[in-house]
């Protein structure tokens, strides 16, 4: 049995992965060390842990093999290299910075500790996410012209119930999330940064609908030297926002669309739920058409999606541990993260264009990087 701590229920995801911890037959969660002391002890009463007011107590504790980090984004880098230097396994909520060089420094402290690291992106694990990387390795759609990804939902818009929109006010306080809907809500940039690579630079531009101190809208350009152009869009204030996928090329396009976040919330605000059927059905649907599959054809093919089991990051987590095995593939991605939500923002607030380094991150740090 892996037994683990939670640190910090700061985020929304932190109670989706207790419940995760919980079902999962090789984890026990056996700690919780929250930086909001009511709000740790309440859930430690509801998973049956232990409350740690000192989290230096906690990992100093060798009963304790993994953590679960959903603190405060600011508090990511001191939080995650103090339990890697303590010898605990790490799950955490991305992205694991806000910048590349805190996220190249949390990285190599993790490294050099030996422990298993991993950073949940969960949309990376799906199978529509394996279909389309295989139809793009496969020069389906010839040289790729454009890939635009949306994720969205409503959730910071105000309603009479909750008269400051669903998402709680930390999620809004800039000194601790230090950013919103695109750092938060930012599976279509590491998506795009998996289908694509690292661009060469990118433009943000940011919305404030809500007038908070954090943008709820967000739409981020990638370019890439081919001439390619991703477009990742985000969003806190759109109602209903299907989660879609596009990708076109020269010789080919393809469409993936599935009921995204703002549909499941509008399902459940429904007055009549019987009634709140989805469109697409729980699995999506991909669509593609291809001159190099059948250059006759006029019609749009539907697509099987690869067949289960596609385990979530947490899952993935576990068994590298019981493995005694390391992520680098998904870490990697984390730190392509990082680098592009970092030029965004810095985008975002001169309105310039910001190039970014040429070299991706393969997720393993050199000997050199350990010794820094």
């Amino acid at each position: 049995m892996i037994r683990l701590a939670m640190l910090s229920f700061w985020h929304l995801h932190g109670k989706d992965y207790a419940q995760a911890a919980q079902e999962h037959p090789d984890t026990k969660i056996v700690a919780v060390w929250d930086e909001d002391p009511a709000r740790g002890r309440e859930e430690a009463v509801r998973w049956g842990a232990r409350f740690y007011d000192d989290l230096g107590e906690l990992l100093a504790n060798p009963e304790i093999d993994a953590v679960v980090v959903d603190t405060p984004t600011s508090a990511h880098k001191d939080v995650i290299i103090a339990a890697a230097r303590a010898g605990k396994h790490i799950f955490t909520e991305k992205v694991i910075a806000p910048t590349l060089q805190d996220t190249q420094e949390i990285v190599r402290e993790v490294a050099a500790s030996g422990v298993t690291f991993m950073v949940s992106m969960w949309r990376s694990d799906e199978a529509y996410t394996e279909a389309i990387t295989n139809i793009l390795n496969r020069g389906l759609l010839g040289t790729i012209t454009q890939l635009r990804i949306r994720d969205g939902h409503p959730l910071g818009v105000p309603t009479p119930e909750h008269p400051r929109g669903y998402l709680p006010e930390q999620f809004y306080n800039v000194k601790e999330s230090l950013g919103g809907a695109l750092i938060d809500l930012c599976h279509p940039v590491y998506l795009l940064a998996h289908f694509l690579g690292r661009p060469s630079s990118v433009s943000a531009a940011f919305g404030y609908v809500t007038r908070r101190e954090i943008e709820d809208n967000a739409i981020v350009t990638f370019h890439y030297p081919d001439g390619a152009i991703g477009v990742a869009e985000t969003s806190y204030v759109s109602a209903y926002t299907p989660f879609s996928i596009e990708a076109h090329g020269t010789k080919g396009s393809l469409l993936y669309s599935e009921d995204g976040i703002g549909e499941l919330v509008a399902r459940s605000r429904s007055p009549h739920p019987e009634r709140a059927t989805s469109q697409n059905g729980p699995d999506g649907k991909l669509y593609l058409r291809s001159d190099l599959l059948d250059p006759e054809s006029t019609d749009w093919e539907p697509q099987e999606l690869p067949a289960g089991p596609h385990p979530k990051a947490f899952d993935k987590w576990v068994t590298h541990i019981r493995s005694g095995t390391t992520a680098p593939e998904n870490v990697a991605l984390g730190i392509e993260l990082s680098a592009v939500i970092e030029a965004s923002y810095r985008s975002a607030s001169t309105g310039a264009t910001m190039h970014l380094d040429s070299t991706p991150s393969t997720g393993e740090p050199t000997a050199d990087d350990l010794e820094k």
